[in-house]
């Protein structure tokens, strides 16, 4: 019972001061709680209990920071003011009550929502300075204070459910710019990852070939720069010329085929658009895998098949390789997985990744969408 009472004491204390200051507003006809409408009572109950119950369990925060206890104390006592003026002078919809209860409800939300009040402060107190206003006016005239009473304490209530769409809409904005900022971050990680696990292989290539002193070796440093400049100025780009990421394929290729000394049959045809554009460094991680796990490993009959073609605004990439299956199973590398992972938020469901295989042969289709 003491865990429990520990646990939930603020929404206990914050319970029975909202039912006592109901029963008390009521006694002395500041409110009248209607007897039929349980709905009604039942949900201005509850969000005052809620509201009541976190100022208590905030309570501690709350006396670090004095302005905001400050704040929480000027409204309570201008709520007061309103229960004592409304409780002596007796008027029907007297129009200070009025005006220092519409001033009280501008606090609380100032309170809860500081920022999106400061936003839209000017648009919020023009509304309710209007309706003010023109209230004044018909309730000081008693022929248009009684046509326009119910109207008027309504119009009051309607600039409500605006301010909490529009404050949605924020939300819904804000939700949707950090969803866009994070996307560009992760896709910055990704695409940071991809150029270092190429070059390392590269760098290796190149590396044997200078101990066997080749003179394919200046060739590969040649071909290198070319693609390390494309990589590091063109991979940057949210988006490319296809022609140029074929061209970069195409080099990554002919490099590969200055170290191998064994026979590789690779076959690369391709059909596009001039205008076809996509993603930059997304086909280099499945090329590179098919060399990878496919070429290096085998001693004979290697071969790397790649066909690329563009229709209706679809690019579609398919690449198939021979491999041995490995006597071990070797630690799953990164480079698929980062390009799932970018796929997924450059071309969120306008992509397909199939992957067939058997025991001897790898096949990759890419499809994406490019509008």
């Amino acid at each position: 019972m003491n865990i429990f009472f520990k646990k939930y004491k603020a929404l206990i204390f914050g319970f029975f001061v909202v039912f006592i200051t109901i029963l008390y507003l009521e006694r002395i006809e500041f409110i009248k709680i209607p007897k039929n409408n349980y709905i009604e009572v039942i949900f201005v109950f509850a969000f005052w209990w809620l509201v009541t119950s976190f100022i208590i369990y905030q309570f501690s925060y709350l006396k670090k920071n004095k302005f905001t206890l400050y704040k929480i104390f000027g409204l309570i006592l201008l709520l007061l003011t309103v229960i004592i003026i409304d409780s002596y002078w007796k008027i029907p919809d007297n129009p200070i009550v009025i005006f220092f209860m519409t001033l009280f409800w501008i606090g609380v939300f100032y309170l809860i929502l500081p920022k999106f009040f400061t936003k839209y402060r000017i648009l919020i107190l023009v509304v309710y300075g209007s309706i003010l206003m023109y209230f004044i006016f018909v309730r000081l005239d008693s022929k248009y204070f009684e046509y326009y009473q119910n109207t008027i304490i309504n119009l009051l209530l309607v600039p409500i459910p605006i301010i909490i769409l529009l404050w949605i809409f924020e939300q819904w904005k804000w939700l949707k710019t950090l969803k866009a900022e994070k996307g560009k971050a992760e896709l910055t990680l990704l695409k940071s990852q991809v150029n270092p696990h190429f070059f390392f292989n590269t760098l290796n290539n190149l590396y044997g070939l200078t101990v066997e002193k080749s003179d394919d070796a200046p060739k590969v440093v040649l071909k290198l720069s070319d693609m390390m400049r494309y990589t590091i100025y063109e991979g940057r780009e949210d988006i490319v010329l296809l022609k140029d990421e074929i061209k970069y394929l195409k080099n990554y290729i002919e490099l590969h085929k200055i170290r191998y000394q064994k026979k590789v049959i690779i076959t690369f045809k391709y059909t596009y658009d001039e205008d076809d554009r996509v993603a930059p460094l997304l086909f280099i991680i499945l090329l590179e895998n098919a060399f990878k796990h496919g070429v290096e490993r085998l001693t004979k009959d290697a071969y790397i098949h790649i066909n690329l073609t563009t229709e209706n605004n679809i690019i579609k990439f398919c690449i198939e390789n021979n491999y041995e299956e490995p006597k071990k199973t070797r630690q799953h590398g990164i480079g698929l997985d980062n390009l799932k992972d970018r796929l997924n938020l450059i071309y969120p469901k306008k992509h397909k990744l199939l992957i067939e295989k058997d025991k001897t042969i790898y096949k990759t289709i890419l499809e994406i969408e490019t509008q």
